[in-house]
């Protein structure tokens, strides 16, 4: 584990493991698989209140989330829309954007919740709630709840296991990679899928 991790918690206290919550949001430099069982263990041995820590750790969680959601709010639904219409966008078709929107607006408050508790996930997910306009109070809460629950397991992971604590990083890390290469192969059957359909649409043009 990086030492400025230890470093940041033992100087910060729980302000320090929400701040690395916060960035672990943004722009996930070390996991919180890793940074909440520290949080837990130092918790036990004295250094901060257990209580402190998850509450810092839930409010970073929520500070990183409305970052993302005010970005996919920014830029907006109708603006990704005009540009899934041109040829050169590979990520998705004006049709599979509308499913997804539809999709996203009848099922959005299970995704958002349960997203927060899958790798990777938690963080992409707050963008497509701020593209489709998910009420800011409804993203809120729900990203709160799933969050608290969360940072609650493995706070308490790492407060039960004490020096061992590392074990949950070793235990869940090969699931964060299984969902990075889920995540990639999506990817990269959106973009064949977008290509193979608008070659069918040139060949149909040039037979017309």
């Amino acid at each position: 584990m990086a030492d400025w991790v230890f470093s940041i918690v033992d100087r910060l206290g729980a302000p320090g493991v929400g701040l690395l919550i916060l960035l672990e949001n943004i722009i996930p430099p070390i996991p919180s698989e890793v940074i909440l069982p520290l949080a837990g263990f130092r918790a036990r041995v004295g250094a901060f209140n257990v209580v402190a820590a998850w509450g810092a750790a839930t409010a970073g969680s929520l500070i990183g989330a409305l970052i993302l959601y005010g970005l996919g709010a920014w830029f907006g639904y109708d603006r990704l829309h005009a540009l899934s219409g041109h040829r050169w966008f590979i990520l998705s078709s004006q049709k599979d954007l509308e499913r997804g929107f539809g999709l996203f607006r009848h099922h959005g408050g299970k995704v958002v919740l349960l997203a927060r508790c899958v790798p990777l996930l938690r963080s992409v997910v707050s963008i497509p709630a701020g593209i489709v306009g998910m009420p800011l109070w409804r993203f809120a809460l729900l990203t709160t709840v799933g969050s608290g629950i969360w940072n609650a397991v493995f706070v308490g992971l790492g407060w039960y296991l004490g020096e061992n604590f590392e074990l949950v990083e070793r235990w869940l890390g090969p699931v964060t990679y299984v969902v990075l290469g889920l995540l990639l192969v999506g990817l990269v059957v959106l973009i064949v899928r977008r290509v193979r359909s608008r070659e069918t649409s040139d060949r149909a043009r040039h037979r017309a």
